[in-house]
C-alpha cells in the first residue's frame, strides 16, 4: 500500500511538472492530482494476538464498530487480581470507618478491672510488709520486692487503661484517611486496566470505509504499529500540486473550481492548505527554467453537501483569483 501511494506520488509530480511547464503559454493554468477521501489509520495499544476480525476490506462500519479484536486473557487476570486488591481495600476502610468491635472494648474493660485489681491486691500486700518491717518480722528485701511488683501491677493497669481508652475514642482520623487513598489508588488501577481492556477492541472512530487490513489471525502487532486503515468519505478534498507560476496567487481560503473526470460540471471547493516547501527543490540555483519544474501540493476541501465521490479519481483545479491576477 505504501509502494501504491510513494508511486501515485511519483506520477502525480511528473504530471505536475510537465503542466507546469504548460502552464506558462496558457491563460488558464491548472493544478493536477486526486480525490481524496481523510485518511484514518488504527493501532494496536498491546502486543496481543488478533482474535477477531469480523470486516472485510471495502466494508462500510459505523462509530463504535469492533475493526481488529485482540486476545484479553492476559489482561483479564490482571484486572481480577486488581479487583480484589481493591475489595481487600475496602473492607479495610470499612473496619477503619466502624472502629473496634464491641467485643474488643468489652475485652479491654475486663483487662483493665483486673489490673486495677491486682494493684489494690499489690498495695496491701506492700502495706502489711511495712507494717511488720519494725517488728523485725518482715526483711527490707520482701519490702522491696512488694514495692517492685506494686510498680509492675500500676503499670500494667495505666497500660489497660490507655488501650481501653484508645479503643472508645475508635479509629483515628489519619487511619481512616489512609485507608480512603489506598482504595482509591485501587480503584484506579482497576479503571486504567478495564481501558486496557477496552482499547484491545480496536473500533472505528466514526463511520468509515474499511480500506485496508494489514493483519490476519493469529498475528500479534507490536505496540502502536498499524493494523487498519479507514477512509472517511464525510470530508472529500482533492490533493493536487501546484505549479510554481501560480503558486504566489494560490493561498488557503481561496474558492476553487474542481473538474472530476466523469462529471459534466465543475464541483466548487475552497483552498484549506498549500505546502511552504516544492516538491522540487534542487540544491543549485534557480534558473529560470528550473523554477518552472516546482509544484507545492495543495488540499482543497470540496464544498458541504456534494455528492459522495470515490477516492483517487484524477482532477484538475482552477484558481479564479489566481487565473484573474495572471491575466492583468
Amino acid at each position: 500500500m505504501i509502494v501504491e501511494r510513494r508511486a501515485r506520488g511519483c506520477a502525480l509530480l511528473v504530471v505536475a511538472l510537465l503542466g507546469s511547464g504548460c502552464t506558462r503559454d496558457t491563460p488558464e493554468p491548472r493544478a493536477v492530482g486526486f480525490l481524496e477521501w481523510e485518511r484514518i489509520e488504527l493501532v494496536a495499544d498491546a502486543s496481543e494476538p488478533i482474535v477477531a476480525m469480523p470486516v472485510a476490506e471495502g466494508d462500510e462500519v459505523a462509530a463504535g464498530d469492533l475493526v481488529v479484536g485482540l486476545d484479553s486473557a492476559r489482561i483479564e487476570v490482571q484486572i481480577d487480581e486488581a479487583t480484589a486488591t481493591r475489595d481487600e481495600a475496602q473492607a479495610r476502610l470499612d473496619e477503619v470507618e466502624r472502629g473496634p468491635r464491641p467485643e474488643r472494648i468489652a475485652e479491654a474493660r475486663a483487662r483493665r478491672q483486673g489490673a486495677a485489681k491486682v494493684l489494690e491486691v499489690r498495695e496491701r500486700e506492700l502495706q502489711r510488709l511495712e507494717k511488720l518491717l519494725p517488728r523485725k518480722l518482715s526483711s527490707p528485701d520482701d519490702v522491696d520486692r512488694a514495692r517492685a511488683s506494686l510498680d509492675a501491677s500500676r503499670a500494667d493497669r495505666d497500660a489497660a487503661t490507655a488501650l481501653l481508652a484508645e479503643l472508645e475514642h475508635g479509629s483515628r482520623i489519619e487511619d481512616i484517611e489512609q485507608a480512603r487513598y489506598a482504595l482509591a489508588r485501587t480503584e484506579a488501577a482497576v479503571r486504567r486496566l478495564q481501558i486496557d481492556l477496552a482499547r484491545l477492541g480496536i473500533r472505528a472512530p466514526r463511520a468509515a470505509l474499511i480500506d485496508s487490513l494489514l493483519f490476519e489471525i493469529g498475528e500479534r502487532p507490536r505496540i502502536g504499529e498499524v493494523v487498519a486503515v479507514l477512509l472517511d468519505g464525510s470530508r472529500q478534498y482533492a490533493r493536487v500540486y501546484v505549479p510554481e507560476p501560480i503558486r504566489v496567487h494560490v493561498r488557503a481560503g481561496d474558492p476553487a473550481e474542481i473538474f472530476v473526470d466523469g462529471l459534466a460540471a465543475s464541483v466548487a471547493g475552497r483552498v484549506r492548505w498549500v505546502a511552504r516547501d516544492a516538491t522540487f527543490t534542487p540544491y543549485f540555483a534557480l534558473t529560470e527554467h528550473d523554477r518552472g519544474r516546482l509544484s507545492y501540493v495543495a488540499e482543497i476541501d470540496l464544498s458541504p453537501g456534494t455528492a459522495s465521490l470515490p477516492a483517487g479519481v484524477p482532477v484538475e483545479v482552477r484558481f479564479p483569483n489566481a487565473a484573474a491576477l495572471a491575466a492583468q
